[in-house]
Protein backbone atom coordinates (compact mmCIF):
# COMPACT_ATOMS: atom_id res chain seq x y z
CA UNK A 1 0.00 0.00 0.00
CA UNK A 2 1.33 3.41 -0.97
CA UNK A 3 1.30 5.72 2.05
CA UNK A 4 1.85 9.47 1.67
CA UNK A 5 3.07 11.37 4.72
CA UNK A 6 2.70 15.14 4.87
CA UNK A 7 4.60 17.79 6.82
CA UNK A 8 2.87 20.92 8.09
CA UNK A 9 4.71 24.15 7.21
CA UNK A 10 5.67 25.93 10.47
CA UNK A 11 4.54 29.49 11.12
CA UNK A 12 8.10 30.86 11.17
CA UNK A 13 8.89 29.38 7.75
CA UNK A 14 7.87 32.53 5.92
CA UNK A 15 10.22 34.77 7.91
CA UNK A 16 13.27 32.89 6.64
CA UNK A 17 15.40 33.73 3.63
CA UNK A 18 14.90 31.99 0.29
CA UNK A 19 17.91 29.81 1.04
CA UNK A 20 16.50 28.84 4.44
CA UNK A 21 13.13 28.01 2.91
CA UNK A 22 14.58 25.85 0.15
CA UNK A 23 16.91 24.09 2.60
CA UNK A 24 14.03 23.23 4.91
CA UNK A 25 11.92 21.83 2.08
CA UNK A 26 14.88 19.80 0.84
CA UNK A 27 15.31 18.40 4.35
CA UNK A 28 11.60 17.57 4.49
CA UNK A 29 11.77 15.73 1.15
CA UNK A 30 15.04 13.97 1.99
CA UNK A 31 13.65 13.07 5.43
CA UNK A 32 10.91 10.84 4.05
CA UNK A 33 7.92 13.14 3.58
CA UNK A 34 5.91 13.08 0.35
CA UNK A 35 4.23 16.46 0.55
CA UNK A 36 3.90 19.60 2.60
CA UNK A 37 0.51 20.87 3.64
CA UNK A 38 -0.88 24.12 4.92
CA UNK A 39 -4.19 25.24 6.40
CA UNK A 40 -6.49 28.04 5.35
CA UNK A 41 -8.34 30.72 7.30
CA UNK A 42 -9.57 34.16 6.33
CA UNK A 43 -9.85 35.70 9.81
CA UNK A 44 -9.81 33.08 12.54
CA UNK A 45 -10.74 34.18 16.09
CA UNK A 46 -8.43 37.20 16.54
CA UNK A 47 -8.09 37.80 12.78
CA UNK A 48 -5.31 35.28 12.21
CA UNK A 49 -5.17 33.35 8.97
CA UNK A 50 -3.46 32.53 5.71
CA UNK A 51 -4.59 31.98 2.15
CA UNK A 52 -4.01 28.34 1.33
CA UNK A 53 -3.72 28.83 -2.43
CA UNK A 54 -1.27 31.72 -2.21
CA UNK A 55 1.02 29.76 0.04
CA UNK A 56 0.95 26.43 -1.79
CA UNK A 57 1.74 28.36 -4.98
CA UNK A 58 4.82 29.79 -3.27
CA UNK A 59 5.80 26.41 -1.83
CA UNK A 60 5.52 24.73 -5.22
CA UNK A 61 8.29 26.93 -6.59
CA UNK A 62 10.68 26.29 -3.70
CA UNK A 63 11.13 22.58 -4.42
CA UNK A 64 10.96 20.83 -7.80
CA UNK A 65 9.05 17.69 -6.87
CA UNK A 66 7.61 17.82 -3.34
CA UNK A 67 3.83 17.43 -3.27
CA UNK A 68 1.67 20.30 -1.98
CA UNK A 69 -1.67 20.16 -0.21
CA UNK A 70 -4.17 22.56 1.30
CA UNK A 71 -5.47 20.87 4.40
CA UNK A 72 -8.07 22.21 4.60
CA UNK A 73 -9.47 25.00 2.39
CA UNK A 74 -12.64 26.74 3.58
CA UNK A 75 -14.51 26.31 0.32
CA UNK A 76 -17.90 27.81 1.30
CA UNK A 77 -16.24 31.19 1.91
CA UNK A 78 -15.33 31.45 -1.80
CA UNK A 79 -17.10 31.35 -5.14
CA UNK A 80 -16.32 28.15 -7.10
CA UNK A 81 -15.27 29.87 -10.36
CA UNK A 82 -12.16 31.62 -8.92
CA UNK A 83 -11.34 28.42 -7.04
CA UNK A 84 -11.44 26.39 -10.24
CA UNK A 85 -9.15 28.94 -11.88
CA UNK A 86 -6.72 28.63 -8.95
CA UNK A 87 -6.71 24.85 -9.37
CA UNK A 88 -6.00 25.26 -13.08
CA UNK A 89 -3.11 27.63 -12.31
CA UNK A 90 -1.67 25.18 -9.77
CA UNK A 91 -1.91 22.39 -12.35
CA UNK A 92 0.03 24.59 -14.76
CA UNK A 93 2.82 25.63 -12.39
CA UNK A 94 3.10 22.35 -10.45
CA UNK A 95 1.49 19.64 -12.60
CA UNK A 96 0.37 16.55 -10.74
CA UNK A 97 1.63 17.76 -7.38
CA UNK A 98 -1.46 19.35 -5.80
CA UNK A 99 -3.94 17.77 -3.39
CA UNK A 100 -7.01 19.91 -2.70
CA UNK A 101 -8.32 19.36 0.82
CA UNK A 102 -11.63 21.11 1.50
CA UNK A 103 -14.00 21.57 4.40
CA UNK A 104 -16.79 23.79 5.65
CA UNK A 105 -15.01 25.20 8.72
CA UNK A 106 -17.17 26.41 11.56
CA UNK A 107 -14.95 26.49 14.64
CA UNK A 108 -15.31 30.28 14.43
CA UNK A 109 -18.82 31.26 13.29
CA UNK A 110 -17.82 34.92 13.02
CA UNK A 111 -15.20 34.08 10.38
CA UNK A 112 -17.98 32.72 8.18
CA UNK A 113 -20.31 35.64 8.80
CA UNK A 114 -17.77 38.36 8.01
CA UNK A 115 -17.22 36.74 4.61
CA UNK A 116 -20.89 37.42 3.86
CA UNK A 117 -21.91 33.78 4.23
CA UNK A 118 -24.82 32.50 6.29
CA UNK A 119 -23.23 29.76 8.44
CA UNK A 120 -26.35 27.60 8.01
CA UNK A 121 -25.66 27.36 4.25
CA UNK A 122 -22.05 26.14 4.53
CA UNK A 123 -22.76 22.51 3.68
CA UNK A 124 -25.07 23.32 0.79
CA UNK A 125 -22.64 25.90 -0.60
CA UNK A 126 -19.81 23.40 -0.44
CA UNK A 127 -21.75 20.67 -2.23
CA UNK A 128 -22.89 23.03 -4.98
CA UNK A 129 -19.36 24.41 -5.35
CA UNK A 130 -17.87 20.94 -5.66
CA UNK A 131 -20.35 19.97 -8.36
CA UNK A 132 -19.43 23.10 -10.32
CA UNK A 133 -15.68 22.69 -9.78
CA UNK A 134 -15.81 19.05 -10.90
CA UNK A 135 -17.40 20.11 -14.19
CA UNK A 136 -14.97 22.97 -14.70
CA UNK A 137 -11.91 20.78 -14.05
CA UNK A 138 -13.21 18.39 -16.72
CA UNK A 139 -13.32 21.25 -19.23
CA UNK A 140 -17.12 21.30 -19.40
CA UNK A 141 -19.21 24.38 -20.00
CA UNK A 142 -21.21 24.53 -16.78
CA UNK A 143 -24.76 25.76 -16.32
CA UNK A 144 -25.80 25.36 -12.72
CA UNK A 145 -28.91 26.55 -10.91
CA UNK A 146 -28.51 25.71 -7.24
CA UNK A 147 -30.29 26.86 -4.12
CA UNK A 148 -27.33 29.05 -3.20
CA UNK A 149 -25.07 29.34 -6.27
CA UNK A 150 -25.97 29.95 -9.88
CA UNK A 151 -23.61 30.03 -12.86
CA UNK A 152 -24.33 30.15 -16.59
CA UNK A 153 -22.06 29.16 -19.48
CA UNK A 154 -19.02 28.95 -17.16
CA UNK A 155 -15.80 27.45 -18.52
CA UNK A 156 -12.20 27.22 -17.33
CA UNK A 157 -9.39 26.45 -19.78
CA UNK A 158 -7.09 24.65 -20.00
CA UNK A 159 -8.84 21.63 -18.51
CA UNK A 160 -7.18 19.94 -15.55
CA UNK A 161 -6.09 16.50 -16.71
CA UNK A 162 -5.77 14.46 -14.63
CA UNK A 163 -8.13 16.22 -12.27
CA UNK A 164 -6.72 17.45 -8.97
CA UNK A 165 -7.75 15.02 -6.21
CA UNK A 166 -10.27 16.45 -3.75
CA UNK A 167 -9.97 15.26 -0.16
CA UNK A 168 -12.91 16.18 2.07
CA UNK A 169 -12.43 17.11 5.71
CA UNK A 170 -15.06 17.08 8.43
CA UNK A 171 -16.27 14.92 11.28
CA UNK A 172 -19.97 14.62 10.47
CA UNK A 173 -21.88 12.07 8.41
CA UNK A 174 -22.60 14.93 6.00
CA UNK A 175 -18.84 15.20 5.34
CA UNK A 176 -18.69 11.46 4.66
CA UNK A 177 -21.59 11.71 2.21
CA UNK A 178 -19.84 14.69 0.56
CA UNK A 179 -16.73 12.53 0.18
CA UNK A 180 -18.74 9.75 -1.41
CA UNK A 181 -20.35 12.11 -3.91
CA UNK A 182 -17.47 14.41 -4.83
CA UNK A 183 -14.15 13.36 -3.29
CA UNK A 184 -11.22 11.04 -3.74
CA UNK A 185 -10.89 10.59 0.01
CA UNK A 186 -11.85 11.68 3.50
CA UNK A 187 -9.41 13.55 5.76
CA UNK A 188 -10.16 12.72 9.38
CA UNK A 189 -9.09 14.61 12.46
CA UNK A 190 -9.87 14.07 16.17
CA UNK A 191 -11.15 10.65 15.23
CA UNK A 192 -10.87 7.25 16.89
CA UNK A 193 -9.67 4.24 14.93
CA UNK A 194 -13.14 2.73 15.32
CA UNK A 195 -14.79 5.80 13.80
CA UNK A 196 -12.15 5.91 11.04
CA UNK A 197 -12.93 2.34 10.06
CA UNK A 198 -16.71 2.76 10.25
CA UNK A 199 -16.58 5.98 8.23
CA UNK A 200 -14.91 4.21 5.32
CA UNK A 201 -17.71 1.64 5.24
CA UNK A 202 -20.26 4.47 5.24
CA UNK A 203 -18.44 6.19 2.35
CA UNK A 204 -18.32 2.95 0.34
CA UNK A 205 -22.05 2.44 0.72
CA UNK A 206 -22.87 6.04 -0.17
CA UNK A 207 -20.51 6.03 -3.17
CA UNK A 208 -22.29 2.97 -4.54
CA UNK A 209 -25.55 4.93 -4.46
CA UNK A 210 -23.86 7.63 -6.57
CA UNK A 211 -22.48 4.89 -8.86
CA UNK A 212 -18.91 5.96 -8.11
CA UNK A 213 -15.93 3.61 -7.94
CA UNK A 214 -12.92 5.36 -6.44
CA UNK A 215 -9.41 4.34 -5.45
CA UNK A 216 -9.84 6.06 -2.11
CA UNK A 217 -7.13 8.22 -0.54
CA UNK A 218 -8.49 8.45 3.00
CA UNK A 219 -6.25 10.15 5.52
CA UNK A 220 -5.72 11.24 9.10
CA UNK A 221 -4.36 14.65 10.13
CA UNK A 222 -3.40 14.94 13.81
CA UNK A 223 -1.52 17.52 15.80
CA UNK A 224 1.59 15.83 17.18
CA UNK A 225 3.82 16.65 20.15
CA UNK A 226 7.41 15.53 19.65
CA UNK A 227 10.15 15.48 22.31
CA UNK A 228 12.45 13.17 24.22
CA UNK A 229 9.80 12.55 26.90
CA UNK A 230 6.03 12.30 26.84
CA UNK A 231 5.76 14.99 29.49
CA UNK A 232 7.72 17.51 27.46
CA UNK A 233 5.88 16.58 24.26
CA UNK A 234 2.50 16.97 25.93
CA UNK A 235 3.41 20.41 27.23
CA UNK A 236 4.45 21.54 23.74
CA UNK A 237 1.43 20.28 21.85
CA UNK A 238 -1.10 21.29 24.49
CA UNK A 239 0.12 24.87 24.42
CA UNK A 240 0.09 24.96 20.62
CA UNK A 241 -3.45 23.64 20.37
CA UNK A 242 -4.86 25.79 23.16
CA UNK A 243 -3.28 28.92 21.67
CA UNK A 244 -4.82 28.15 18.27
CA UNK A 245 -8.26 26.78 19.13
CA UNK A 246 -8.88 28.57 22.46
CA UNK A 247 -10.17 25.26 23.85
CA UNK A 248 -8.64 23.18 26.70
CA UNK A 249 -6.25 20.48 25.47
CA UNK A 250 -8.15 17.81 27.38
CA UNK A 251 -10.86 18.05 24.70
CA UNK A 252 -8.33 16.85 22.10
CA UNK A 253 -5.92 14.73 24.10
CA UNK A 254 -7.24 11.24 23.37
CA UNK A 255 -6.86 11.90 19.63
CA UNK A 256 -3.42 13.54 19.86
CA UNK A 257 -0.20 11.48 19.73
CA UNK A 258 2.74 12.86 21.68
CA UNK A 259 6.11 11.61 22.86
CA UNK A 260 9.05 10.11 20.98
CA UNK A 261 8.89 9.03 17.31
CA UNK A 262 8.24 5.48 18.53
CA UNK A 263 5.32 6.66 20.68
CA UNK A 264 3.80 8.60 17.80
CA UNK A 265 4.25 5.82 15.25
CA UNK A 266 2.68 3.32 17.65
CA UNK A 267 -0.35 5.61 18.12
CA UNK A 268 -0.83 6.12 14.36
CA UNK A 269 -0.14 2.57 13.17
CA UNK A 270 -3.77 1.38 13.59
CA UNK A 271 -4.95 4.15 11.23
CA UNK A 272 -2.56 2.89 8.55
CA UNK A 273 -3.62 -0.70 9.22
CA UNK A 274 -7.24 0.38 8.75
CA UNK A 275 -6.89 2.09 5.41
CA UNK A 276 -5.21 5.48 5.83
CA UNK A 277 -3.23 6.34 2.70
CA UNK A 278 -2.42 9.89 3.83
CA UNK A 279 -1.01 10.82 7.22
CA UNK A 280 -0.51 14.56 7.71
CA UNK A 281 1.60 15.45 10.73
CA UNK A 282 1.18 18.88 12.31
CA UNK A 283 4.23 18.59 14.52
CA UNK A 284 4.93 20.77 17.54
CA UNK A 285 8.51 20.46 18.80
CA UNK A 286 11.36 22.60 20.11
CA UNK A 287 12.68 23.48 16.63
CA UNK A 288 12.08 22.92 12.93
CA UNK A 289 15.09 20.60 12.86
CA UNK A 290 13.56 18.38 15.55
CA UNK A 291 10.23 18.39 13.68
CA UNK A 292 11.84 17.28 10.41
CA UNK A 293 14.15 14.68 11.91
CA UNK A 294 11.66 13.16 14.35
CA UNK A 295 8.76 13.43 11.93
CA UNK A 296 10.85 11.70 9.29
CA UNK A 297 11.41 8.80 11.67
CA UNK A 298 7.65 8.55 12.19
CA UNK A 299 7.11 8.65 8.42
CA UNK A 300 9.58 5.82 7.81
CA UNK A 301 8.05 3.64 10.52
CA UNK A 302 4.52 4.15 9.19
CA UNK A 303 5.60 3.47 5.60
CA UNK A 304 7.12 0.20 6.75
CA UNK A 305 3.77 -0.70 8.33
CA UNK A 306 2.03 0.09 5.01
CA UNK A 307 4.59 -1.94 3.08
CA UNK A 308 4.11 -4.91 5.40
CA UNK A 309 0.40 -4.88 4.61
CA UNK A 310 1.03 -5.59 0.91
Amino acid sequence: MRLKVGYDIPNNFWQGSIDEKTQLLKAVSDGGFDHVFIGDHVAFHDGSGQDGFVKIAALSQLHPSLGIMIGIYLLPLRHPLPVARQLACMHEIAPGRTIFGIGIGGEDRHEVEICGVDPSTRGKRTNESLEIIRGLMAGDTVDFEGEVIQVKAAKIQPRIDPQTPIIVGGRSDAALKRTAQFGEGWLATWCSVKRFKEAQHYIDQAAAEYQRQVDWQHGYQPWVGLADTREEARALVSKGMEDFYKIPFEKFEKYTPYGTPDDIAEFLTPYVQNGAKIINLKIIASSNEVCVKGGGEVARKLKQVAQDLD
